[in-house]
Parts: C-alpha cells; structure tokens; sequence
C-alpha cells in the first residue's frame, strides 16, 4: 500500500522527479497583482462619492416649503369629540328635528410644517411623486409678517364667521325670516367711506338694491364702478340714512375701503361644535346638515357625500383651498358624490380618484337638490360636473 501511494506522489508531483523542472515551473507564473486604477478613474470615483454625500446631507435638510394632505374628515350629522367628549356636530334644541342618515362630510387639510421647522428636501420629493400630498412655498401659507398665534386666531375667527353664515343660509333656504345685517367693522385711512361711514353702521342698501350678505356687498360695489358716487342707505343706531362714496379700484377690486362683518337674530337656536378646525371651507357642509335635520325625510337616502365650500347667508357658495387633498380625504371616507365649488373646478379635473363624481356647486340651493335627487335614486344627469364646467 505504501509503494503504491510513492508511486502516485512520483508521478503526480514534477518535484520529485526533477527538481530544476518545478523551480522553472514556479518562475513562469508571476504572482497576482490587483489592477491599478489610473489617476483620472481615481478622482472620478472621488468625486462620486463626494457628490452621494452632499446628496445624502442636502436630503435632510429644511426645505422652503410646507406640505399639505388630506386631514380628519368629520360627518355634519356624526358627533366629534369636544372637550373630551363626543358630541353631535349640529345640536338645534328648540325646533323640530328630523331622524338623518347616511353621511355628510366636511374635509380638512393638514399642513405638513412651519417657518423655522419646514419639512425636508427629501419628504418634499417624496409629496411631489404622491398624488395625495402637495408640496407649496411656506409663505403662502405663512405670510411673512404674521406670527403662527395670529394665523391660528385668524382662522378660528373665520370658521367661527362661517359657522353663522351656515346657520343663516340653512334657514334663509328653509324660508325663515330675520334680521342679516352687513356691519362696518372697520374704515381705511383715505379711503372713500372715510367721513362717510362709522364702525357699526349697517349698510341696508347700494343704490336702492337690498344687501343682506358680504358677498351682494361687493357684488353691487364692483357693478357700481368708479365713476360716480354709489348711493348707500345705512342704519346708524336707530336713523336710516342716505350717504354718497364713490368706489376706487385697489388691487383690481372696486372698493369702499370698509371692513364689514355679519351679524344676525336667528328665530331658532343652532348650535356647531367643532374643534381645532380653523377656516372658512365647512360652511356649506355645516348649511346642508342643518337643512337636513330641519326637513323631514333622509335627505342622502342612506348615501355618502363630501364637500367643501365657503358660504354667505344668500347661499351662494364660494371657492376654497386645498381642493386636491380633499378629494381623496372624501375617498379615503367612502364617498362616492362629491360637491365642489365651481370656482374650484378647473383643480379638480384630472385629480378625481376613481368611482368618485365630482359636481360643480354654486349656491346652496344647487346642492341641496342634488343631494336629494342621489337620495331618492333619481336621474343626476342634468347637474353639472366639474370635468363638464371646465371642458
């Protein structure tokens, strides 16, 4: 066994058969050498590297913009949480309610930053390839020169504001009869109403035509024109009076120079619980869940809606922001009918998520009638649509 194993060692290895042979063997194959890069490859992968870290660090840095998304979505005629409790959102004590279902939903939207703390560059890409999310400059949000206590006091202000105007236009459509005043809340230096009007006034009408919201206010001013004096009939305290002022153009709108708010005497208390809610777009949300807990019948028949709108006691429905996350803020509720403003149509179209209808809404009155016509399974053909309004 062991002459057999030297034989195979003799013949399997030339070092035991000539020595010189291995040694030349062994000379003819240099040792391996990892190639060496060239001077010019070496500064390219250099730089390379140099640019994956500023890459990496400009990422994480604070961008100049805020993000917005789709935020919490509250049903008119559902409860929310007040104070640590859950409440309804509309509570009307001393009138005839009527049994609602199906859903109504006002839609918010969440601002992702803020001056001093904006979202990356990299959270930032990531808004601009998500269809849901919008990345917008943080002083069209934040205006430079106003402090986020002011915004927030601002916005608390107009949702307030437009509260009022939901309950006044909910029962002006219902046919109740009260007082709607268009108050001076405020006179502009060198302004045409100044020695003219007085804080408090009541502006009953412009050239003999009834005012009884804001927005017929500055309708009758911007037919009026600047060329002659416009007739104004003012209430001051218990004295109607006849004054004269003639409207200038600031900023293209023709203006008095006034500010003006709105003030009422409801025949029927209403009351709208909704906290941390700032701005004016519930407004014709709010209007449409008083309608419906005022009428008999479910106005949605068992459906569910979402919306989103500002509004003025004589119904009329106006534009409001963040259109596109509202959109799929309804989706993600199960809407299916959608109710925006057509101011805003022209920023639905090609943002629609599937399933969804999208109906362009001028007053209250519009969208009352289509909510009612879904609800009895009725034809909603005829109703405008956003992608219609802006084809």
């Amino acid at each position: 066994m062991s002459l057999f194993d030297d034989r195979t060692a003799a013949a399997s290895d030339p070092a035991a058969v000539d020595p010189d042979a291995s040694a030349a063997a062994y000379r003819a194959e240099p040792e391996w050498e990892p190639p060496r890069r060239s001077r010019r490859e070496r500064a390219g992968w250099i730089a390379i590297s140099i640019a994956v870290v500023i890459a990496v660090v400009f990422a994480f840095l604070p961008s100049p913009y805020v993000i917005e998304q789709p935020g919490p979505v509250y049903d008119t005629l559902g409860t929310a949480e007040h104070d640590g409790e859950e409440v309804p959102l509309i509570e009307i004590p001393d009138a005839e309610t009527f049994p609602t279902g199906g859903e109504l939903n006002l839609l918010t939207v969440s601002v992702v930053g803020r001056p001093g703390a904006t979202p990356s560059w990299l959270e930032v890409l990531g808004a601009w390839f998500d269809r849901t999310r919008s990345a917008i400059p943080v002083e069209e949000i934040y205006p430079p020169g106003i402090s986020q206590e002011d915004r927030d006091a601002q916005n608390s202000a107009a949702m307030v504001d437009s509260q009022q105007d939901a309950i006044a236009a909910a029962l002006v459509e219902l046919g109740y009869d009260f007082p709607r005043e268009v108050t001076v809340a405020g006179i502009l230096e060198d302004s045409p109403a100044e020695g003219v009007l007085e804080d408090d006034d009541v502006i009953v009408a412009v050239d003999g035509a009834p005012v009884h919201s804001i927005d017929a206010l500055r309708t009758a001013i911007a037919e009026h024109g600047t060329e002659t004096p416009a007739a104004l009939t003012v209430m001051r305290g218990d004295t109607e009076l006849e004054v004269e002022a003639t409207p200038v153009e600031r900023d293209g709108a023709v203006v008095l120079g006034i500010g003006v708010r709105m003030h009422y005497e409801f025949p029927i208390e209403v009351t709208l619980q909704l906290d941390e809610v700032g701005g004016p777009s519930a407004g014709m949300m709010f209007a449409l869940g008083i309608t419906d807990q005022l009428t008999p019948g479910e106005m949605t028949g068992g459906e569910i809606f979402a919306g989103t709108g500002t509004i003025d006691s004589d119904g009329t429905v106006g534009p409001i922001g963040g259109i596109r996350q509202k959109l799929w803020g309804a989706e993600g509720a199960g809407a299916e009918w959608f109710l925006a403003p057509s101011a805003n149509c022209a920023e639905v179209v090609g943002h629609v998520p599937d399933g969804m209808r999208v109906f362009s809404i001028e007053t209250l009155d519009q969208a009352r009638d289509i909510v009612e016509t879904v609800g009895e399974g009725g034809d909603v053909g005829a109703f405008a649509t956003c992608e219609a309004a802006t084809s």
